[in-house]
């Protein structure tokens, strides 16, 4: 495992209110702590407000041994809840209040630091909804570091003049099946899968495409060889978080220069692994996940 990469993950953090009842979430936050699973230093920058719940996700936090120094308080916007849907199939909508405190992250002396001590910088589109976030996400964008974007359309918050900015500035792209069918769209990409996705890729000039299809799987684009994987059948608890685990395992294998076809597969056992439990971040070890592949 490359242990000398330090990874950025920049955005929202919050409460996910399933039915089954509150649990920490946000993109970048499960990002960074399934990162850390598998060995990598990552950071959270992100906001909360300063009352109970925010209060509450800190000392999640710090339980789980993250580093909550780049979280900032916001006094007046409260910490940020999403109401997660599920349907037949225990896929997940969310229902994303505003404002909360992570529409403002500023960029402070502390932040621009640990950028610069940083190798790659993961984020997404959801925090870049608000102008005071995007400007901050803006300015860190223009430096020079390995920079990834894990997409998340969630209307009413997917407007094209808001994503298209961010895609450009991305190496690396992680969406799913829907996000390349809308986002195509906007291009003008037409075809099939193939198509659409190698179009994509071409366009916006990225090292690695990665699109996440569900039960179907996975496929990614690199150095121009479209590679796929068919996932793992289990019984889905939810699918809250199981994307952001995906691209942890990814980069984690990206990172320890892992052969595509075999960093695909480590990031689609994490996918369904999680996926197989509720919430983001259950618990799990390398060896749980080594026995998951091998069943």
């Amino acid at each position: 495992m490359n242990n000398n990469i330090q990874v950025l993950c920049f955005g929202e953090v919050l409460w996910d209110n399933l039915p089954t009842g509150p649990l920490p979430g946000g993109a970048p936050m499960n990002v960074a702590m399934h990162l850390k699973r598998f060995g990598i230093s990552s950071v959270i920058a992100s906001s909360i407000g300063n009352d109970e719940k925010g209060t509450g996700l800190l000392s999640f936090l710090n339980y789980a041994g993250m580093d909550t120094t780049y979280i900032q308080v916001h006094d007046s916007l409260p910490t940020s809840e999403v109401l997660v849907h599920l349907n037949e199939k225990n896929s997940a909508t969310f229902e994303i209040c505003e404002p909360v405190a992570w529409d403002e992250i500023h960029l402070t002396p502390e932040l621009a630091d640990i950028l610069k001590s940083s190798q790659a910088l993961v984020y997404g589109s959801l925090a870049s909804r608000n102008p005071a976030t995007r400007e901050t996400l803006g300015k860190l964008l223009n430096s020079d570091i390995l920079r990834i974007m894990d997409v998340n359309l969630r209307p009413p918050f997917d407007k094209q003049e808001i994503v298209v900015p961010l895609l450009k500035k991305a190496d690396i792209v992680k969406l799913n099946d829907d996000e390349l069918l809308t986002i195509s769209g906007w291009f003008n990409i037409k075809g099939d899968f193939s198509s659409l996705a190698e179009g994509l890729y071409d366009l916006l000039k990225l090292k690695t495409l990665i699109i996440t299809k569900g039960e179907h799987g996975a496929s990614l684009i690199h150095d121009g060889k479209l590679y796929s994987h068919r996932g793992y059948k289990v019984k889905v608890a939810d699918t809250v978080g199981a994307g952001d685990a995906f691209l942890a395992g990814f980069l984690a294998a990206f990172f320890d220069e892992k052969i595509m076809p075999e960093a695909l597969a480590e990031a689609s056992a994490i996918g369904a692994f999680v996926a197989s439990k509720s919430g983001a971040v259950p618990y799990y070890d390398i060896q749980t996940l080594r026995d998951f592949i091998k069943r």
